[in-house]
């Protein structure tokens, strides 16, 4: 037996109007369909970038909504560009300031690495073996290596995205001193020592070094030498100006920091209070 169904009867519409034509149905199979929804969403998980407001919310310095009201007041620059757009995208290496200063949406990441001969030290991509290959597994941020140490020096590198950091140690008129263990082609002589311990006046420059001291229980061949410079270079400037040449350089301190208990090869994330004390330097 069929039943009718009128306009206002209970049961499923046809999708005919009364005029006989089929209107629209959105049954299932039939439904309105939001084109590229979800190819936009993953295209922009995929591609890397991040809204502004969210990437200065990251970084500590407000929240979004805050964010947006200073993107809007041109307080807020992409790659030295003021931006105000709303909904502008960045990418996490992008250089972004807010009010002058350089922001970070990461966490503030230090780690300690005693460094083994053959890697560069360097974060840019390279073919060769670097110190970011040691330290791949223990972080996703994207730190820098504070100061330099060349492929066949051995010892501690201090790798860090907090900027303030960085620019402590690489303040000329202050930085932070860093101690080398020192083995050379031959015997230091005594005056030789002396002249480095007053400084020395190399291509009209004054060269100093914070101390140097001979190594207890070793030949003179083996010194400690303490310099604030970021760079090992000086070390070859100064004993290349005496006609010595270097057999090994091991970075063995930064500032507070040492070797204890770091094999070579390890790396470690500082603890808070190793943290404190570098920024007390």
């Amino acid at each position: 037996m069929s039943r009718h169904q009128g306009g206002n009867g209970r049961g499923k519409t046809s999708g005919r109007g009364g005029n006989g034509q089929r209107k629209k149905s959105y049954a299932r199979g039939n439904a309105p369909i939001k084109k590229n929804a979800a190819s936009s969403t993953n295209a922009k998980k995929e591609d890397g970038l991040i809204r502004l407001n969210k990437y200065i919310a990251n970084s500590g310095m407000c929240s979004r909504r805050e964010a947006d009201m200073y993107i809007a007041t041109g307080s807020v620059t992409v790659n030295g560009k003021v931006v105000t757009e709303m909904g502008y995208r960045v990418k996490l290496e992008d250089d972004v300031r807010f009010d002058g200063r350089r922001i970070n949406p990461e966490k503030p990441t230090y780690i300690l690495l005693n460094k083994p001969k053959g890697y560069a030290v360097t974060n840019s991509d390279s073919k060769d073996k670097t110190v970011m290959d040691l330290i791949a597994s223990t972080t996703s941020s994207r730190v820098t290596p504070v100061g330099r140490l060349g492929r066949g020096s051995l010892g501690l590198v201090l790798l860090t995205n907090d900027d303030k950091l960085i620019q402590k140690f690489t303040n000329s008129n202050s930085g932070v001193a860093r101690l080398f263990h020192l083995e050379l082609d031959r015997n230091l002589k005594y005056e030789d020592f002396q002249s480095i311990q007053n400084g020395l006046d190399i291509d009209g420059k004054k060269v100093e070094v914070e101390d140097i001291a001979y190594i207890d229980n070793s030949s003179k061949k083996e010194i400690g030498i303490k310099v604030k410079n970021i760079g090992n270079s000086i070390l070859r400037t100064i004993f290349g100006h005496l006609k010595y040449d270097l057999v090994k350089i091991d970075c063995v301190a930064i500032g507070p920091l040492t070797k204890k208990d770091l094999p070579r090869g390890r790396c470690k994330h500082l603890s808070q209070q190793e943290i404190n004390n570098l920024m007390m330097l």
